[in-house]
């Protein structure tokens, strides 16, 4: 991996972006825990603080693979952080507002499908809810953000519209320089936000300077949720099929690793068409998400990765999806509320 120094100066020459702070090394993960236990806990209110190394999630609970579950309550959950039962802090089902990132890939292979991608993504944004923000990131060889994380509507609307499709794809840039603005964001505030990133592209990353492991260990870092979107080839899908091999793609392996990793989903539509209902499919989960929270038992500041588990009581078949894990404040860091 390179070093911070020489990262942020490569960047720095190819990225638009107006703030960067230090890549932290990839941290380590721990085994996964295991034990169905819960604790009745107490209903706060709509609005929350984050507290000192407050741990934030968005919880996904669905049955029978997609049908999502509503009506929990706080007893119904139990969070595990390293095999060791946490107390939860706050529990809310709709009230939290969300903050969330669009990418778009718009370099020269998009020409045929920006139109429609325009399209979509404007209907995407049409389905925030007051109090929600929105931002709107340009990927190409560089990375350049249209619209500043806002509640204007319109104007996300008008970023979307003005995208142009030219150039490379520098995609890891992109995720990676949207994650430290993000979380910039949650640092510079102490109410606790959802947060999270819905990248779009049609292809292989052909011109970043950061590698996919460095985007991975922020994204461990960052607690945000990545919901990946990958246009297929339909012409690549068939060459593997007609030669009796299974289709793989690097690209999209990364896509899929990334948006499991932090709790997210990953798509691969084979056709643009395709894309406005996984759009409306990223949207009604994200207004169907519960947010938890709690203060860790550990009290160690070593920057080390805490594994996380959820389980739901009481409710049989319900599954629940978060981020694998968190990694724990440093003692030289302002501690943050970490949120996916």
């Amino acid at each position: 991996m390179r070093t911070a120094g020489l990262l942020l100066a490569g960047l720095i020459a190819v990225v638009e972006v107006r703030a960067q702070v230090p890549l932290p090394d990839a941290p380590q993960q721990t085994a996964a825990p295991a034990a169905p236990a819960t604790a009745p806990l107490p209903t706060t209110a709509p609005v929350f603080r984050a507290g000192v190394d407050l741990v934030a999630l968005n919880v996904v609970v669905t049955e029978g693979g997609s049908k999502f579950v509503t009506g929990l309550q706080p007893e119904n959950f139990a969070i595990y952080e390293d095999g060791v039962q946490q107390d939860v802090s706050f529990f809310a089902a709709t009230s939290v507002p969300l903050d969330l990132a669009i990418l778009l890939d718009t370099s020269s292979s998009m020409s045929d499908k920006l139109q429609e991608v325009q399209v979509a993504a404007n209907g995407f944004v049409s389905t925030l809810r007051e109090g929600d923000r929105s931002m709107i990131v340009d990927i190409k060889d560089a990375t350049k953000v249209l619209q500043p994380l806002s509640g204007d509507v319109a104007a996300a609307k008008a970023a979307i519209s003005s995208t142009t499709a030219k150039g490379g794809t520098a995609l890891f840039n992109g995720i990676y320089l949207t994650l430290k603005e993000l979380t910039k964001q949650r640092r510079q505030t102490d109410d606790v936000r959802r947060q999270a990133i819905v990248v779009l592209s049609d292809g292989e990353d052909t011109a970043s300077l950061v590698a996919f492991d460095d985007v991975m260990a922020q994204a461990k870092e960052a607690g945000i949720a990545i919901y990946t979107i990958t246009l297929r080839s339909p012409f690549l899908v068939q060459m593997a099929a007609a030669s009796g091999k299974r289709y793989f793609s690097e690209a999209e392996y990364g896509m899929r690793a990334l948006a499991q990793e932090t709790g997210a989903r990953s798509f691969f539509p084979s056709a643009i068409s395709e894309l406005a209902g996984v759009y409306d499919s990223i949207a009604q989960e994200l207004a169907s998400q519960y947010a938890l929270g709690y203060t860790p038992k550990n009290p160690r500041r070593d920057g080390s990765f805490r594994r996380l588990i959820v389980r739901i009581a009481d409710h049989p078949g319900a599954a629940p999806r978060t981020r694998t894990g968190y990694v724990a404040p440093r003692a030289d860091r302002k501690p943050i509320a970490g949120s996916n």
